[in-house]
């Protein structure tokens, strides 16, 4: 298929890798005879009536981008501007596209003669770039990258999204920094990541590291109470000091605060009003988990006469621009390479998202990512019943049902927490689960069954 102009945007937050797609795409669409633009901040100008080529876009050549794939951050930089219409996102039905919005977008792309556009980002970019190839109708090709370190896009066979291994390894050692301060100083760190919706962050930064605890939105039921969070957090504090250890870190994911429904129970913590958005649910974005977190364990502490030294701690920026590492260079050098094979082949259908299945390449229609219920882009969860959520599982020190059956342990946990044993199990029970709960006892033999048979 002949191309003139190939054009690229960068939507949503930041991540390692960004940079090495637009090098690979770039130089292989100049090596092909198409020429190169890059527009600046994602949607914002594109979708602007003020949008001006001279302004807001740049030729990329070979020279300007030939060593870029070191870096981290973005050369054309990124917004998270939303091609989505926004009222349609305050009501219960399925979001809807700002049509005003998108044929700008489209009118402004052919005004400087791009034919085909290459989009990177996440769940809400690949939501836009959808809406525009839809209102294309054919005349623009449409690939888009997908770019997260939460990775919670729904690729295929659990391949991750690029920067997502970047912002484990980096985000391990830091945590592996502050279980080495916790130790040396007897205190314990909250600490807070990034994932929004989903915990493949915090989970694998937490199993990476060997934090004595990690906790993720998928373990909580939507509308949990907070008290069930801290419930979870206070009791393996004191199993871990009945093991002898005073320290700790405890890695969570930020999704948890979506989680929350009990609006009172937050205020009454934070001593303030929480505000509501247009539904009426608490606007938990505006509230810091690690923060709250902190004030309820020291207050629980304080209340039997026990203060305790905490930390709060969020990580997550300094994650989202770091140089990426050797695996995400080479991988987004891939996916850079590949979605200019995806643009160019005649028989792939328009609007596809290029993923890397056992080192090839494996297109998927924007259209079979969609969640009927929302029209939005599908996000993955991690499945707290799978083998490497068991693993997480059986690293951390939490609270088990057998601690509360066992009697020396029981009254060693009632003891620390000046409680009786009824007391604490009455308490803790619904804190208390077992190692392998929801998982079968022989499902994980069966699974590997299933693969060795298939």
């Amino acid at each position: 298929m002949r191309l003139k102009k190939l054009g690229i945007v960068v939507g949503g937050g930041p991540a390692p890798g960004i940079s090495s797609v637009i090098c690979a795409a770039a130089i292989e669409a100049i090596n092909r005879g198409v020429k190169v633009v890059g527009f600046y901040d994602g949607f914002q100008w594109l979708a602007s009536e003020d949008f001006d080529a001279s302004r807001h876009s740049t030729s990329l050549k070979i020279a300007t981008v030939s060593r870029i794939h070191f870096d981290g951050g973005s050369i054309l930089r990124t917004s998270r501007a939303s091609l989505l219409d926004k009222r349609s996102d305050l009501t219960a039905g399925a979001v809807a596209p700002d049509s005003a919005l998108v044929g700008r977008v489209v009118r402004n792309l052919k005004s400087v003669g791009v034919d085909a556009l290459l989009t990177i980002g996440g769940d809400d970019t690949a939501l836009s770039a959808r809406f525009v190839c839809d209102a294309s109708e054919g005349a623009l090709r449409l690939v888009h990258v997908p770019k997260t370190i939460d990775n919670d896009l729904p690729l295929p066979h659990d391949v991750p999204t690029f920067g997502f291994s970047t912002a484990r390894f980096l985000g391990t050692q830091m945590v592996m920094n502050l279980m080495r301060d916790s130790a040396t100083t007897g205190r314990w760190y909250l600490c807070e990541t990034m994932g929004r919706t989903s915990g493949w962050l915090a989970l694998s930064i937490g199993l990476a590291a060997g934090a004595p605890l990690t906790l993720i939105p998928e373990e909580f039921e939507p509308g949990s109470r907070f008290k069930n969070v801290l419930d979870v957090i206070e009791g393996a504090i004191l199993k871990r000091r009945v093991l002898g250890r005073m320290d700790g870190v405890v890695v969570m994911a930020e999704g948890l605060s979506y989680v929350l429904g009990d609006k009172a129970e937050l205020e009454a913590v934070l001593g303030r009003e929480v505000p509501s958005d247009a539904a009426g649910h608490p606007r938990l974005s505006e509230v810091d988990l690690a923060r709250v977190v902190k004030a309820g364990i020291q207050a629980r502490f304080k209340r039997r006469g026990d203060p305790i030294d905490l930390v709060d701690h969020e990580l997550g920026y300094e994650l989202r621009s770091a140089d990426p590492t050797p695996f995400d260079m080479s991988y987004c050098r891939s996916l850079g390479y590949f979605s200019l094979q995806l643009l160019l082949d005649p028989n792939t259908p328009n609007g596809v998202m290029a993923t890397l299945v056992n080192g090839n390449l494996d297109p998927v229609l924007l259209h079979d990512m969609i969640d009927p219920v929302t029209n939005r882009t599908r996000t993955r969860v991690v499945d707290t019943t799978s083998d490497m959520y068991r693993v997480a599982r059986a690293y951390m020190i939490r609270l088990e049902r057998e601690d509360l059956e066992n009697p020396v342990m029981l009254a060693k946990l009632a003891d620390e927490a000046k409680m009786t044993p009824e007391a604490f199990r009455d308490v803790f029970q619904r804190a208390a689960m077992r190692r392998n709960e929801g998982l079968a006892a022989d499902s994980a033999h069966d699974r590997k069954a299933v693969r060795q048979s298939g």
